[in-house]
């Protein structure tokens, strides 16, 4: 999933601009390509993603990375949020789970699953420009997840049957999901 986010929206990058990373997102806004845009971190409780306290169009890039899962109320409510705070022509990028255990800690439970398709439906129904939706996962990745390498970098070696095994995807086993989309 990073690898497919990774620099996406380099070209967007600048100084003046400011991003929201909601929830300990700081990392996606980076793997995006965002180096220079100035980061508000936010976490839940104090940021809520279905009542984001901040104004309308304040910023230009909102990310969420594993966030929208958690999300108490209703989900589309939160994808608003996101939009409502983001100005014309900026984005929005929300990472989520899809096959994964049930989840959660102090104060955050889990509640939902999103397919590439309702994540596209989600922002269609906003008209929002869909720059990269999809989902990555394969039947074969659990065991070495179970292992307790779920965090370990992957080689960048394709000999290497962790790189082979990274880079399967099927449709039907993802384990993560995504969409990057620009507001109009």
């Amino acid at each position: 999933m990073y690898k497919r986010l990774e620099n996406l929206l380099t070209n967007e990058d600048d100084k003046t601009k400011k991003t929201l990373a909601v929830s300990g997102s700081a990392n996606l806004a980076r793997i995006l390509g965002l180096k220079q845009a100035e980061v508000y971190n936010s976490s839940y409780p104090d940021c809520n993603l279905s009542n984001l306290n901040y104004e309308d169009n304040f910023f230009d890039f909102c990310v969420s990375d594993q966030v929208l899962e958690h999300v108490a109320e209703n989900p589309y409510k939160a994808f608003e949020e996101s939009i409502r705070v983001v100005k014309q022509g900026g984005y929005i990028c929300h990472t989520t789970c899809f096959i994964n255990p049930i989840h959660g800690g102090k104060n955050l439970d889990d509640y939902w699953r999103f397919t590439p398709k309702a994540l596209a439906l989600m922002s269609k129904s906003y008209n929002l420009k869909i720059v990269e939706v999809n989902g990555w996962g394969n039947q074969e990745v659990w065991p070495y997840i179970h292992m307790g390498f779920r965090g370990h970098k992957i080689p960048e070696d394709p000999d290497n049957p962790i790189y082979q095994l990274a880079m399967r995807n099927e449709h039907s086993w993802y384990i993560v999901t995504w969409i990057l989309a620009q507001v109009q």
